[in-house]
């Protein structure tokens, strides 16, 4: 028998002994500190009952139902931690953007510490002087826009990349296929020669992309087990750990050499007699300001090989996996929206040229003058946002969030996809309409920061928010464009789009895209 099925057999046991603790205790908080939030009832080490019967992996539909219980803030506890989820974007802004302060820190992983890794990310440090120094680097050094144009040249590449493997090599190009992995593929081009400053060939870039989704997907599927009791899980459970080790080392194995050819030509290039660079090889990478940090708080000492790999890892899942999710989920709704795709064509070509012959690839200085691609990305954002909740917050002292009590240490999280589609806020909040973010519409003028009002949050907000805000909107922005430039995406004849959703890492669709492409141009 598994042994997961062992502990909850053993927990079944002792349920007789903690009905009585239950009918003292509640769950629900109270006394002179204040009424925790609402939610199932808890008991000593298990946490919230709910989890005889669910996984962590079915949070979220477990979460809907409270809420439309309770009311937009409740708490789950899973042994002795209170976890408190808040689906109103009002109560979102007070919290994150009001007294953001308060909720800037990160809560520390069982699975992290289990694994002896360093918390030094910029996702998963706490909120002081390393994390500052961290993301100070990635924006100032990687994201700030002067830097952003120098990779323009590979975003065309993989532009021509993208629509190469779209028209495939049999030249079949109308035949239905799967574009999801060619997504993926795509923007590991990317984010690779962004990160490591080198055009790698397709073997390369694809073991790393492996090794990024094979550590991805098990660290999220299988880790968050150990929340529970990690002193007994750690022994029940020794060999997912053995196994994240393993890809771990993996991931080591492919960017140690890539870090240290990148240690190499900065040496060369800082010599009077350097090396002429490579055709392939980038002037800027983000490595490269990873060599540069010097930790003051700790003997100003460099970063060690496994905190740069890390901090790549980190690096390429954050452009990787959100961005070809939000492709996906675009490219679906145009399927399904065969006239929303005319009347974005329409725009590109009136940018672009005439179509036919005369229309000639999108750049990046084209997208900045299309308010409807603007809109159907923002649509697409709104409704299927890669993640459903962002990176939980701890709170750093007790506070106050819609009349409840969270405590200090408590993790907090939001409800991104709740707080889209709300039809208290939105007109018609399951229909794809990109109408609605132009002139006379009910997300006209929106703020995806959130620093005014919460309208939509699909890159967090507040203090946390995702850096890479800026960036992502252009790659999503800029792709959208050259592929219904392209080619004219058709629904396949039984194999029609599904929106059904399953969770990964990000939130995907259940059933893959399938399309026909028709080519737009010979």
């Amino acid at each position: 028998m598994d042994t997961w099925h062992v502990t909850v057999a053993a927990i079944l046991v002792l349920i007789p002994f903690l009905r009585l603790i239950l009918s003292r205790r509640g769950g629900r908080g109270g006394g002179k500190r204040g009424r925790l939030p609402p939610g199932p009832p808890a008991v000593p080490l298990l946490g919230s009952t709910v989890w005889l019967t669910n996984s962590l992996a079915d949070a979220e539909p477990l979460l809907r139902r409270l809420i439309a219980r309770h009311g937009p803030v409740v708490s789950l506890r899973v042994a002795s931690r209170l976890l408190v989820f808040v689906a109103d974007r009002r109560l979102a802004h007070a919290a994150l953007v009001e007294k953001g302060a308060s909720l800037a820190d990160r809560p520390a992983m069982a699975s992290t510490r289990l694994l002896g890794e360093s918390d030094n990310l910029i996702s998963r440090a706490g909120y002081g002087p390393v994390w500052r120094l961290l993301r100070r680097n990635l924006v100032a050094e990687t994201l700030h826009p002067s830097r952003v144009r120098l990779f323009a040249p590979a975003r065309a590449w993989v532009r021509r990349v993208l629509v190469e493997k779209l028209r495939d090599e049999n030249g079949d190009a109308a035949a239905p296929r799967a574009v999801v992995e060619t997504f993926q593929y795509a923007m590991f081009c990317l984010l690779v020669l962004m990160c490591f400053g080198e055009r790698l060939d397709e073997d390369a870039v694809r073991a790393i992309s492996v090794a990024q989704r094979d550590a991805l997907l098990y660290l999220s599927s299988k880790m968050p087990v150990f929340a529970f009791f990690p002193a007994v899980t750690k022994h029940l459970f020794r060999g997912r750990l053995q196994k994240a080790h393993a890809l771990r080392r993996r991931q080591m194995e492919l960017f140690v050499p890539l870090i240290n050819a990148r240690r190499e030509y900065k040496k060369r290039q800082g010599g009077a007699d350097g090396e002429p660079k490579k055709e392939t090889t980038f002037e800027h990478s983000y490595v490269d300001t990873l060599l540069d940090i010097k930790l003051p708080d700790d003997g100003n000492r460099p970063l060690t090989d496994d905190e740069m790999v890390n901090l790549c890892s980190e690096f390429l899942n954050a452009g990787t996996d959100t961005t070809s999710t939000a492709l996906q989920w675009i490219m679906a709704e145009l399927v399904k929206n065969p006239s929303i795709q005319a009347k974005l064509h329409d725009e590109i070509k009136s940018k672009t040229g005439g179509g036919g012959g005369g229309q000639r690839e999108v750049s990046e200085e084209d997208i900045h003058d299309m308010p409807y691609l603007k809109a159907v990305v923002l649509e697409g954002l709104r409704k299927h946002p890669p993640g459903h909740m962002v990176l939980p917050h701890r709170a750093a002292e007790d506070m106050e969030i819609g009349g409840y009590l969270i405590p200090k240490g408590a993790t907090v999280n939001f409800m991104v996809a709740e707080m889209g589609r709300d039809e208290k806020e939105w007109e018609k909040p399951m229909e794809f309409m990109p109408e609605r973010f132009l002139a006379g519409g009910d997300g006209e003028g929106v703020d995806v920061t959130g620093s005014r009002e919460i309208r939509m949050m699909p890159f967090g907000v507040g203090r946390r928010i995702c850096a890479g805000l800026g960036v992502a909107m252009l790659h999503v922005e800029y792709f959208v464009a050259n592929m219904v430039s392209e080619f004219e995406w058709k629904e396949v004849a039984g194999d029609e789009v599904d929106f059904a959703e399953k969770i990964e890492f990000t939130t995907v669709m259940a059933k893959p895209l399938r399309a026909r492409l028709v080519p737009r141009r010979a």
